[in-house]
């Protein structure tokens, strides 16, 4: 239940910040344009808290925490007095609405390159990203990758951490091939050309790094439980937090990996296992409980999670930069993130990334739950993501999303007249429908996941 509130807590400040801030940008942009702006709501439904300013704005935040909006002065939505009809929307001319409806995405990725710059001044604690395993007959395999291998560089980009090589072979994604630089336990470097022919993401949360075969390297788990899940088949069975697993059906564990594949192949099998709690050995069985997969198969679990060795100083890096040079990685981390984001909806429309992949409001929940757990600087790195990611969405030539006005309005250039709007009201319509049978796959996708 703490988890749930916690995911949901966090979900709730990370998308009020995000949608504030896209909100805010539309209002910003109307005042400066000379619009009067009825209403800055942050929320749906009925109204927890409101107030005016002294131009007459009503400020609401209101109960159902998925959205916001701006209400703007329009002749066509409501009737307008005579001596405030220079002050409608729908009066100005088609640039200034094209810069009004713009501004909310401009100011998602203006917010991003905010916190990326914040996130780099106060400092940056990561892993490098050390090759721990490289699966057999892989792409990374047939490339000469090896474990304990560094990569210093994929394509043309320096990365220095996990995320960074991601990101960078995302980019890469639908070429032929891509050069990575390697650096061995050794400090020997080198140039290993990875096979990208056909690769595609059509697993659902399958990585870009397991899909090339690549394992990145963690610290062994040791066989003593960190934490034992509320109402998992481990909890009910009586094992606890600190309790040393020795053996199971009187073998001993060799050890985590191989205890997880034995879990896994007994679903609904009653396992005896041997224990060691406070110094002194006992017995508990415990029945690992089924649980389906994708694959149309299913594996058992026992809801455990194992004390892990902590990692060599050698494998962390630590960057903080000056304000001036974090202000160019955030401009700089922000546009890769946009132009990705392009990419993968390309890639989703070609069928190189599964439609699988899409997340919804679950799915943020709990990274933005998993982010504020890991501290500020983690949560900053997330809210940037999301921003980038609502952004790049509300551009998307829906009817009824910024990017869909957009594209009115840019026909309106081009015709030099206004799209009908009888026109407009059918795309809306349209864009309606498809907006909820998205957020519905992203919702079901998210369960799928649970």
């Amino acid at each position: 239940m703490f988890e749930f509130l916690w995911h949901l807590g966090s979900f709730i400040l990370a998308l009020g910040i995000l949608v504030t801030v896209h909100e805010y940008g539309h209002f910003w942009v109307a005042r400066k344009a000379g619009v009067k702006v009825l209403r800055f709501s942050i929320g749906f439904g009925k109204p927890l808290l409101r107030w005016y300013d002294k131009l007459g704005t009503e400020y609401v935040v209101a109960m159902i925490p998925l959205g916001g909006y701006v209400k703007m002065l329009d002749e066509r939505v409501d009737k307008v007095a005579e001596n405030e009809r220079h002050l409608s929307f729908n009066a100005k001319s088609v640039y200034a609405r094209i810069a009004i409806v713009s501004a909310g995405p401009m100011a998602n990725f203006l917010f991003a390159i905010f916190a990326l710059s914040l996130m780099y001044v106060i400092g940056v604690q990561s892993v490098k990203p050390i090759i721990g395993d490289v699966g057999t007959q892989s792409r990374a395999q047939v490339a000469g990758l090896k474990e304990g291998d560094q990569l210093l560089e994929v394509g043309s980009q320096q990365t220095q951490d996990w995320q960074e090589v991601t990101l960078a072979l995302m980019q890469h994604l639908g070429d032929d091939s891509v050069k990575v630089k390697i650096q061995t336990p050794s400090g020997i470097q080198s140039i290993k050309v990875l096979d990208l022919e056909g690769w595609s993401l059509q697993q659902r949360d399958q990585s870009p790094l397991a899909s090339i075969g690549i394992v990145p390297f963690r610290p062994d788990a040791t066989l003593t439980l960190a934490m034992v899940a509320p109402d998992s088949p481990a909890q009910r069975a009586g094992l606890q937090e600190g309790d040393l697993l020795v053996s199971v059906e009187d073998k001993l564990i060799k050890s985590w990996p191989a205890l997880v594949q034995q879990i896994e192949r007994s679903a609904e099998q009653p396992l005896k296992f041997h224990i060691i709690r406070d110094k002194s050995g006992m017995d508990v069985t415990v029945t690992p409980a089924n649980k389906p997969m994708e694959d149309g198969l299913s594996r058992g679990y026992l809801g455990v999670v194992p004390v892990v060795e902590p990692w060599p100083e050698d494998a962390i890096v630590t960057r903080s930069y000056n304000p001036i040079t974090a202000i160019g990685l955030g401009v700089t981390k922000t546009w890769q993130m946009v132009s990705l984001s392009f990419e993968m909806i390309a890639n989703l429309i070609t069928g190189q990334v599964s439609i699988k992949n899409i997340s919804g409001p679950v799915g943020i929940a709990v990274g933005a739950g998993t982010s504020v757990s890991y501290g500020f600087v983690a949560f900053l790195s997330f809210l940037a993501l999301i921003s980038v990611s609502l952004g790049v969405f509300n551009l998307l030539p829906l009817p009824v999303l910024d990017g869909g006005h957009l594209m009115y309005y840019i026909i309106e250039l081009i015709r030099k007249k206004p799209v009908s709007e009888k026109t407009q009201e059918i795309g809306f319509r349209i864009g309606a429908s498809l907006l909820l049978a998205l957020t519905a796959f992203a919702l079901l996708n998210d369960i799928a996941r649970l």
